[in-house]
């Protein structure tokens, strides 16, 4: 199976904390490497948890809050003057491709290395992103400022081999590798190796969503289709809705529901205001919903499902 995961590395609302930092997430999928949202001491929390910040390679930011991009342009800058000189491509709200010129005109910053800036726009779900390993979408969110959703989608390069056809067959591994790839192909003895009887049906592909800010609304549902691991924001606890509400965030129950009617195999949530000290209350009200949930710890790294 490919490899795909998710590395947090901040999981607070608006501020850091001495124990947690703000948003930012590395998802791995098929050996490639998406940093998503960059918070402030991001490249200070990669470090920490031994991650390479040379091999991302797609930034994504959901939006222009300061606890989801401020740390870009220290990791940039970092990216440069530890030698990088292969590109990235950012994707991120169209003002940030203007403030990121203003930040390294005015500083004058010189990056060793190439950037292409793609401008999110448009109020549906879109293809940011398309290779042989994976797909990037966005969406958009409701929030006090223009913000969107992304997920991580894998496609699968090559099929599963049974191995012990193969090896009844006596199957070379070049030719093996063929057959991985769903290529048929005839031996100099004129026999033919159909792939089908010598590969194992394919897995579902595994989908990964990240929600940032956002309150509910019931179209997200309907971007979500196809996602086996969602990441939603849990700002407040129920107690607090109104709260939610005037600021434009979901509780731990929200996120519950929305897991829920989203029919994902597994919740991760995040985003905490300040005021908990304690995460527990947090998972807890999200389990009374959605029982796979599990409220997120910076550093903490999960397998999608």
């Amino acid at each position: 199976m490919n490899n795909f995961s998710v590395h947090i590395l901040g999981s607070s609302a608006a501020v850091p904390s001495l124990e947690r930092s703000c948003s930012g997430q590395l998802v791995t999928c098929n050996n490639r490497n998406i940093l998503i949202d960059c918070g402030e001491g991001t490249q200070l929390q990669l470090r920490k948890f031994n991650l390479s910040i040379q091999r991302i390679n797609t930034i994504l930011i959901s939006h222009l809050h300061g606890d989801h991009f401020f740390g870009l342009f220290g990791l940039l800058g970092t990216m440069s003057l530890l030698g990088r000189t292969s590109g990235i491509d950012i994707y991120g709200p169209p003002e940030l491709q203007n403030i990121l010129e203003v930040i390294f005109n005015a500083s004058q910053t010189r990056l060793d290395f190439p950037f292409t800036f793609h401008a999110i726009v448009g109020e549906e779900k879109q293809l940011l992103f398309e290779d042989a390993g994976l797909r990037i979408f966005a969406f958009p969110l409701r929030h006090r400022i223009k913000t969107y959703g992304f997920q991580v989608e894998e496609k699968f390069q090559r099929f599963p081999l049974d191995k012990r056809k193969l090896e009844l067959h006596e199957v070379s591994n070049e030719h093996r590798k063929l057959l991985a790839e769903g290529c048929d192909f005839q031996r100099m003895d004129g026999s033919w190796l159909r792939y089908e009887e010598f590969t194992l049906p394919q897995p579902d592909a595994r989908c990964y969503a990240y929600c940032s800010d956002t309150m509910p609304f019931k179209a997200l549902t309907k971007y979500l289709e196809g996602t086996t691991t969602l990441y939603h924001e849990a700002t407040f606890l129920k107690d607090r809705k109104k709260r939610a509400n005037e600021t434009f965030h979901s509780t731990a129950e929200d996120a519950g529901l929305q897991a829920l009617n989203a029919g994902v195999k597994q919740l991760l949530i995040g985003h905490y205001s300040s005021r908990y000290t304690s995460i527990l209350e947090l998972e807890e009200e999200a389990k009374q919903v959605f029982p796979n949930a599990t409220a997120v710890k910076d550093g903490d790294f999960f397998g999608i499902l």
